[in-house]
């Protein structure tokens, strides 16, 4: 089994838990007073108490859309994806770009969108019409 980790910082370990947690659904995992993990839809993140992002002025050019760099996210399955907007929904969390349907029609196609957790960390989530064509190109 192959699980991705990936760590960033947050500043305020509370916060980002209840985010985590309660809004996206993450199972919590391990924690101490300085950092958390999280079962972040079958991978593995960890919380670390730290400076906020402090540039979130840099994009880049996708589809048409500026997205924000850098940024980490999860690849949901078509119903995951409606159940994670669900929540943001149930939550009013504020997307930084709106659910967009890139690539219609052609291999790859996906709905996609970015939001920013308590720390400004910035968070794409998507969902491929096709799962097979997560690296089709």
């Amino acid at each position: 089994m192959s699980v991705f980790h990936f760590a960033t910082t947050v500043d305020d370990l509370s916060r980002a838990v209840w985010f985590y947690g309660e809004v996206l659904g993450c199972e919590p995992g391990r924690s101490t007073d300085t950092w958390a993990d999280f079962d972040f839809f079958g991978h593995q993140i960890s919380l670390h108490v730290g400076e906020a992002v402090t540039d979130r002025d840099t994009e880049s050019r996708v589809a048409g859309s500026a997205v924000p760099i850098p940024h980490f996210g999860a690849v949901l399955d078509w119903d995951a994806f409606d159940a994670l907007l669900g929540r943001l929904e149930a939550h009013g969390v504020e997307l930084l770009i709106p659910v967009k349907l890139r690539f219609p029609g052609e291999p790859g196609e996906q709905r996609s969108c970015f939001l920013r957790d308590p720390a400004g960390n910035a968070l794409e989530f998507k969902s491929f019409r096709n799962p097979a064509d997560v690296f089709a190109h």
